[in-house]
């Protein structure tokens, strides 16, 4: 298992193995289905509020896109298969074909993404990290809502209401922790290391 990159984990672990990388994702794994546990209920809505697109910022970013990627696919398979890591301890192949099923796979491609954006170092600075978790989370909204649309037949008015609005407050305080929080840690590492 080889996902040669530069990113925040190269940096910090540079030498790995197949068991190391298998442990980051194991742990990415738990960190996805510890924050998914954070989960509010929106009122007229079949998503609720989750702190699972934070753990998507971050691992994305600081694993890089193929270990980041891998990570969330390897979440997804474990949550089809039984184990109570989607929101609200659920689990099960329906959580993918149903209302969250957009957003979950907005994640998974938002982690290659910001992964791939990481790797250009554009985690590195505020001005380019900023905008690239907003890229990140735009990713996973776009998926979801366009299969909110799709699962429920609703209106594009009722899908954006229930699907979006509930969502930005919590988004941007998500992209702000991220997105200053990387650069922090790489300007920390850079004193460090020089």
């Amino acid at each position: 298992m080889s996902f040669a990159s530069t990113s925040l984990r190269t940096t910090v672990v540079a030498r790995t193995s197949a068991m190391t990388n298998a442990l980051f994702v194991v742990g990415g794994v738990i960190f996805l289905g510890a924050l998914a546990q954070i989960a509010i209920p929106v009122p007229g809505s079949p998503i609720p509020v989750t702190g699972q697109t934070l753990g998507v910022l971050l691992i994305g970013t600081s694993y890089g896109a193929g270990l980041g990627f891998t990570t969330f696919a390897v979440y997804l398979l474990a949550g089809i298969l039984g184990a109570p890591i989607f929101a609200g301890q659920s689990f099960g192949f329906e959580k993918i074909v149903g209302a969250t099923g957009g957003y979950l796979i907005g994640m998974l491609f938002a982690t290659y993404v910001l992964g791939k954006m990481a790797q250009n170092q554009l985690d590195r600075k505020f001005i380019t990290a900023l905008p690239s978790m907003l890229i990140g989370s735009l990713i996973t909204f776009s998926c979801g809502i366009i299969w909110l649309h799709q699962v429920t037949q609703q209106s594009w008015s009722w899908t954006f209401n229930a699907g979006l609005t509930p969502f930005i407050v919590g988004e941007i305080l998500k992209i702000a922790i991220a997105g200053t929080s990387l650069p922090i840690l790489w300007r920390f590492i850079n004193r460090k290391n020089a």
